[in-house]
């Protein structure tokens, strides 16, 4: 691309819309977007130049760029939620000891009923999308054909980026993808909060300075239960018996992500909603739809002032992908 071509391309503000992993806890991420759609009367990814999503957050990304809704990623949560994570689950903890808890069957069917065999490259938005090589033990990112050089993941079919990103790890086997036999797992392991891979993104690919960039970065609830003392001192046993090690890596990532975010971007231009909430509703599999769309809504109700001053006064350019079935001529 030519230097011409990037200066055409800069703009005065790029704004950046990434989504937390967190399994079911999805729904608390699509219902506060879909309460801010509901007191705005706008579609909120018209504000957006660019959405990252990791697993559950990758699986909202992707039905927005499909054209969906906020709120019909809601209703298709609540509706797919005993399909995706079939009971009983205590059987299935067993189970999880030594194969994933549930076979991909039925989250697969789903997505595949949602979208079909469209590909990647028909999105509507800009969209990147983690995940993880197991094979060559190496970070892979499904992105729209956004810029000239991503020539290859616009043929991937979305339902194939959506099961790969949310392949996660004990939960559900790795996810082979069929083109070319590559092993992919939930980005989570390495970017569940995807901010700074979009940051990277606007700026790798869009060309925008870190002054231009403002980024919404919205989690699926913090569990906030005590880390106990006996930890400090803990082995194998200690951290592994219950998800101890993994809420604590996955914390840490997001944490660490999205402060360097905010040390590139400044303070003012990050913002970031992901509340506390009791042990029992922040469960990858398990949690409750009714608790997680009120506290959706306490949030969005609070938060839509502060959105609209600022992100709402900020219209995304009209996205013209370099290749695939909507390709333009530049």
């Amino acid at each position: 691309m030519t230097t011409d071509t990037n200066r055409v391309r800069r703009r005065a503000r790029f704004q950046v819309l990434s989504l937390d992993g967190g399994g079911i806890r999805g729904i608390f991420s699509a219902a506060l977007l879909a309460g801010l759609e509901e007191d705005l009367g706008q579609s909120i990814i018209d504000h957006f130049d660019l959405v990252v999503g990791t697993s559950t957050g990758g699986l909202i990304a992707i039905g927005l760029g499909a054209g969906m809704t906020p709120s019909d990623m809601v209703d298709l949560y609540v509706s797919g939620k005993k399909t995706i994570f079939p009971g009983p689950r205590r059987l299935r903890s067993v189970r999880q000891l030594l194969r994933p808890k549930y076979r991909v069957n039925g989250l697969h069917a789903l997505l595949r009923g949602v979208f079909g065999e469209r590909v990647l490259g028909e999105s509507r938005i800009p969209l990147v999308i983690p995940s993880f090589d197991l094979g060559e033990n190496s970070v892979y990112l499904f992105k729209t054909p956004h810029h000239e050089r991503l020539k290859r993941d616009w043929r991937v079919p979305l339902w194939q980026v959506a099961a790969a990103t949310t392949a996660a790890p004990t939960f559900f086997p790795a996810f082979s993808l069929p083109s070319d036999h590559v092993r992919l797992v939930d980005g989570g392991v390495w970017a569940n909060n995807p901010a700074m891979v979009g940051v990277a993104e606007a700026v790798s690919m869009f060309d925008q300075p870190l002054d231009s960039i403002r980024v919404l970065s919205l989690g699926t609830t913090t569990d906030t239960r005590s880390r106990q003392r006996k930890l400090d001192n803990g082995g194998l046993l200690q951290w592994v018996r219950s998800p101890k090690i993994v809420n604590v890596l996955l914390a840490g990532q997001s944490a660490g992500a999205f402060t360097q975010v905010q040390h590139l971007i400044g303070r003012d231009n990050a913002r970031r909603l992901d509340p506390p909430t009791p042990a029992g509703l922040a469960r990858l599999d398990a949690a409750d739809a009714r608790d997680l769309k009120a506290k959706a809504a306490y949030h969005s109700r609070f938060f839509c002032p502060t959105f609209e001053s600022t992100f709402a006064d900020h219209l995304a350019a009209p996205y013209r992908p370099w290749h695939g079935p909507n390709a333009t001529n530049r």
